[in-house]
């Protein structure tokens, strides 16, 4: 090997190093994780039966971030951040026979699971995954809104 090629094979060393640095540093891929297929005690649905759900007024629980959700989301859907808000869910006057149909952003998104297996572990009786989740019901041209901030209070008015 010439000095040149030990000096090129050198400089792709560093440049393989630094991406790979750059890559193990990035906030995406720590926390890029596929979400489950299935959560025990729900029903996984797909975006045609979200979208049967929506019509007959299941309640729509987003649990993206609050900047993600001003972007969009499924028409009526309630944000509730699953680190914060979603802990609400637990309280004990919240009938637990109404339909749920949670959601984040799509297969790429673990959260939906996580707050999926506690409303079951809470005891609601009819929860659903929606695991494609808001891209997929973009894709499909569903009923959306956007920059509408949601709270506690409109779960409950759809509860009753």
């Amino acid at each position: 090997m010439s000095g040149a090629d030990l000096c090129l094979k050198g400089g792709e060393d560093v440049m393989l190093r630094i991406l790979m640095l750059c890559l193990l540093a990035s906030p995406a891929w720590v926390f890029a994780a596929e979400a489950p297929a299935e959560v025990d005690g729900a029903m996984t649905i797909n975006v045609y039966q979200a979208r049967q759900l929506h019509a007959l007024g299941a309640v729509f629980i987003d649990v993206r971030p609050r900047r993600e959700w001003s972007w969009g989301h499924v028409e009526g859907a309630v944000h509730m951040n699953l680190a914060r808000e979603f802990i609400g869910l637990s309280r004990t006057e919240w009938p637990r026979s109404v339909p749920l149909v949670v959601y984040c952003d799509s297969e790429v998104c673990p959260a939906s699971a996580e707050a999926v297996r506690l409303a079951v572990e809470w005891g609601y009786q009819q929860v659903f995954y929606f695991r494609e989740g808001y891209f997929a019901w973009m894709l499909a041209d569903f009923p959306q809104e956007k920059d509408q901030i949601d709270d506690i209070a409109t779960l409950n008015a759809q509860a009753h």
